[in-house]
């Protein structure tokens, strides 16, 4: 327990130290006028209040991934609360205030086009069609994962393709719509469900005096019931991404750079949503490990349910809440994933939108963009759940690899403290060139080899900064 009450502190404590540092770093200006006003359109660039903000970013972001990837991650011991704290703080919070911040100073421009700025034309084509790929996985893999759960709370009359159209009519509105016309209105209710789940656990957990294992050194060690295939180095920094660093985030921080009224509205919308997560998926992490007595509990459970993560949700919800509780926990859960769907579809139409130049207000023209969109979105949705969401968890960690090197390099150029991008982006670099080649949905080749390959993609990419970096400061002098 103390491990965890620990972690809490720190995640907080980083918040308002660390997050205040790289507050000023970027050099946020409260007098400054944001795109929400000198692009005004009444349908993305709308004015809104921090609070509202804040709860739209965090539901943007806060997926299945910091309670399912949570469990998951669990299954590898303490290790995972120290993964949460310090990736959230100084890497998951500093990644998403920056891109945000980025697209702010940028006229709310989406992730592809400030890779173009920054890193180059060809690079900015290779993204947009990465990025938006992405949305639109996202987006699919979001309609089956709550339709799922929905479909297990009505298991005598609604089934699971009646809430995949339900759940995918409602993508397309809120794709369609103003974002303060549906989004901004029921998103609140959406919250509520949401915070309740995480207060209703984390209460439970002292109630129980949960017996959370602690990060002691002799607990530090890989517990995962097949450590020789599934090491802690890549694999427990690719199970756990929304609750720690995702590049996902990036591309749904300019949806809110276009309505932020102040520039200092910044760090408690993006870096504290971030914090947000992190403690979601703190406190389901703990859960996990305490609730079936220890992780090889937590571990003996998965396998005898296929390793469905949802079952443990269920299980542990209905188990501490009662009913109603459980009901409304799992109402938080499948809100999630439903409010991080909606806006990947809507991220991918605006991609587009500024790949063509192709003015959004009316709504006849955003109808034209959406519809492939959609369309695409439905036949990914025909495949495996499980293949989706593995090439989804290394595609969103790459992301976040590139977004890194992106805000480094424009620190770089505004001579700021860049080290704070630079280490998180060289650790990721490591984390997806790693795991790649040594998944099954990768090369699957050896760890050694694993290792050997992804140091060198690592060391070379870093190279290749530091001599542009070196030629970038000769030219200035």
């Amino acid at each position: 327990m103390i491990t965890f009450i620990l972690s809490i502190l720190l995640l907080i404590g980083g918040y308002f130290i660390y997050g205040t540092f790289v507050e000023r770093v970027f050099g946020a200006d409260k007098d400054r006028e944001t795109p929400a006003y000198t692009c005004a359109d009444g349908v993305d660039y709308v004015p809104m209040g921090w609070g509202k903000i804040f709860l739209i970013q965090f539901l943007n972001i806060a997926g299945l991934g910091p309670i399912f990837g949570a469990v998951m991650g669990a299954i590898y011991g303490p290790a995972a609360f120290l993964w949460i704290v310090f990736g959230s703080v100084f890497g998951g919070a500093v990644h998403d205030y920056l891109s945000g911040m980025m697209s702010i100073r940028n006229k709310g421009m989406s992730l592809p086009e400030l890779d173009g700025k920054y890193l180059g034309t060809a690079f900015k084509q290779i993204m947009r069609v990465f990025t938006i790929a992405l949305m639109v996985l996202v987006g699919a893999v979001f309609i089956a994962g709550p339709s799922k759960l929905l479909a297990n709370l009505t298991p005598e009359h609604l089934n699971f393709t009646f809430w995949c159209v339900v759940v995918f009519v409602y993508y397309v509105l809120a794709t369609l719509l103003p974002i303060d016309k549906l989004i901004g209105k029921i998103y609140p209710i959406f919250g509520f469900a949401l915070l309740f789940m995480a207060v209703g656990i984390l209460t439970m957990i002292f109630l129980h005096n949960a017996p959370i294992p602690e990060a002691t050194w002799s607990n530090l060690h890989n517990m995962h019931p097949d450590a020789e295939h599934f090491p802690i180095f890549p694999m427990l920094f690719i199970s756990i991404a929304c609750g720690a660093i995702s590049g996902f985030h990036a591309t749904q921080s300019p949806l809110m750079a276009r309505c932020m009224k102040n520039e200092k509205q910044g760090r408690r919308v993006f870096y504290g949503a971030m914090i947000a997560e992190g403690l979601v998926a703190l406190i389901w992490a703990a859960a996990a490990m305490s609730f079936f007595g220890d992780v090889g509990g937590l571990q003996q459970f998965l396998a005898d349910n296929g390793n469905n993560a949802a079952v443990v949700v269920d299980k542990i919800a209905h188990s501490w809440l009662g009913k109603f509780g459980g009901l409304l926990a799992i109402i938080g859960v499948i809100a999630a994933p439903i409010t991080s769907g909606d806006t990947a579809f809507r991220s991918a139409r605006l991609m587009v939108a500024d790949f063509v130049n192709y003015n959004q207000k009316p709504l006849l023209n955003r109808i034209w963009i959406a519809l492939p969109l959609f369309v695409v979105g439905f036949i990914i949705l025909q495949m495996n759940f499980d293949i989706l969401w593995r090439y989804f968890a290394w595609a969103n960690q790459t992301l976040a690899a590139t977004t890194f090197w992106v805000i480094t390099v424009y620190l770089v150029r505004e001579k700021k403290c860049f080290w704070i991008s630079l280490i998180p982006g060289i650790f990721m670099t490591m984390v997806v060139s790693t795991y790649i080649i040594i998944a099954p949905e990768g090369f699957n080749l050896p760890m050694s080899v694993g290792y050997w390959i992804g140091g060198l993609i690592t060391v070379a990419i870093t190279i290749w900064f530091g001599i542009w970096m070196r030629k970038t400061n000769l030219v200035e002098r």
